[in-house]
């Protein structure tokens, strides 16, 4: 690390406390672009945001581009094996130096002059160096990188502020629910593959307002609801339990610190008995043909089969940008105050100790075919809220974005063991409490960093 400290940008003008208030948050907070930017430093650069799994880059010298709010990155695991967030800038003009999506690279080198860096980000090489008057054996003109990246379970994170605490502390009590839901798979692990990824005209907390809401399921997800229990009997598929009295169900959300929450539907499914994921999986073309497989070619394990394949009910939720919901790893990245990109991952089983009797390929058909589930037909149904709420949101003179539905009402929340609040899983109490977190990192500067690996 070469300790550069970076300035952060003074933007004033903004009382967050009379912005967000108990009840309710201020409609600038979605539409005021200098708020945006303030986001993108004192939001994406203080917190630990997720990056990438360690599935993207299995091997040395593989890479992937993400980001990190606006600032385009490359993840690498180099030559060495070592995992870094590279800046995809090059140190010359600026330029990207990386216009691949993903693949293997020992080195990259800039389109535009030529300048070339090793994967580790140190400069290789220049073109006509005699050109230079300069000493290119000083680190500064190295790419840039994220100066601390921590993997937990094989996400991938990465802070610019010195000051964060470690990646475990940040997480706290979420990272018991994902534990467990990588735990229900062989080894304790998945791997990331084929993705849907969509755009919206819309402010990226939209969509994590959104992530354990479970009020508005009933409403906006009708179609959807039609479409999972179009073949059953017992009208009791996918979301269904959000049909009778959600209120009241056994669902719940848990509100974490640092603006994390989980929503847990669990509850609506028998626990410990083989087949009961599997139950309530909705059907989709093809998935009838591999499910009748693994009955007929392991019939004592099929059930345990179909539950691996089957989407499990939970929403995890790691602020600011990663959501896992069912099977997938939904990524939210924004674009700009009114524009935010969401990539839905599918997820695959891994079983190298081959513990699952030849039945990974069809067991991970399974689980591909639940993509044309939730991400093609529930998503897009949130899209449209979001873009409606933006566009809601340009009225001016009503400025209020009301948050309280279950605030103030008598024996509604409990705090648990690990200090989470816990609430009907149909309640804003997330929202509320994430809103607390997200005024606290917006009164606050971050004391940012980048490093430059030394030549």
């Amino acid at each position: 690390m070469d300790g550069t400290d970076l300035q952060v940008p003074a933007l004033g003008g903004h009382d967050f406390d009379q912005l967000i208030r108990e009840d309710r948050v201020h409609r600038s907070i979605y539409t005021d672009p200098a708020i945006f930017r303030m986001e993108m430093t004192r939001v994406f650069a203080a917190v630990w945001v997720y990056l990438g799994h360690e599935s993207q880059i299995p091997a040395n010298d593989d890479f992937v581009q993400t980001r990190m709010g606006l600032r385009p990155l490359i993840l690498v695991r180099d030559s060495g094996g070592q995992i870094r967030a590279l800046y995809n800038r090059c140190t010359h003009r600026g330029s990207t130096v990386c216009r691949q999506e993903s693949g293997s690279a020992k080195a990259f080198q800039c389109p535009y002059h030529g300048w070339t860096f090793f994967n580790s980000g140190r400069l290789s090489g220049v073109p006509w160096p005699e050109g230079y008057a300069c000493d290119f054996g000083d680190s500064r003109f190295n790419l840039a990188q994220v100066p601390r990246v921590e993997s937990f379970r094989g996400f991938v994170f990465g802070t610019l502020n010195a000051d964060a605490p470690p990646l475990p502390d940040y997480l706290g009590p979420v990272a018991r629910p994902i534990e467990e839901w990588l735990d229900r798979q062989p080894g304790g692990t998945i791997s990331l593959c084929n993705a849907n990824r969509l755009r919206l005209h819309g402010n990226w907390k939209l969509v994590y307002d959104n992530s354990a809401d479970g009020y508005h399921v009933l409403f906006s997800h009708r179609s959807l609801l039609a479409m999972e229990n179009r073949m059953a009997t017992d009208d009791a598929k996918g979301l269904a339990f959000y049909r009778d009295s959600p209120d009241t169900r056994p669902m719940y959300v848990y509100a974490y610190p640092n603006g994390h929450h989980f929503k847990d539907k669990r509850g609506n499914v028998e626990r410990g008995r083989p087949g009961a994921l599997w139950e309530i999986e909705a059907s989709h073309p093809g998935m009838e043909f591999f499910a009748d497989k693994l009955r007929r070619e392991h019939p004592a394990r099929a059930d345990e089969f179909l539950d691996l394949a089957s989407s499990e009910p939970v929403n995890i939720n790691v602020f600011p940008n990663l959501h896992i919901l069912g099977n997938h790893v939904q990524v939210v990245q924004p674009l700009a105050v009114d524009r935010t990109d969401t990539t839905w991952w599918g997820t695959a089983v891994v079983d190298d100790a081959g513990t699952l009797d030849g039945a990974l390929e069809d067991i991970n058909a399974i689980r591909m075919r639940t993509q044309e589930g939730f991400p093609n037909f529930g998503e897009v149904d949130d899209l449209m809220n979001f873009e409606q709420i933006q566009a809601g949101l340009a009225a001016e003179e009503d400025e209020w974005v009301y948050t309280h539905r279950g605030l103030g009402l008598p024996d509604r929340y409990r705090v648990e063991e690990d200090g989470a609040i816990r609430g009907p899983a149909t309640d804003e109490v997330f929202l509320r409490e994430y809103f607390k977190f997200y005024r606290q990192l917006m009164a606050a500067e971050p004391r940012i960093e980048i490093t430059r690996e030394a030549s």
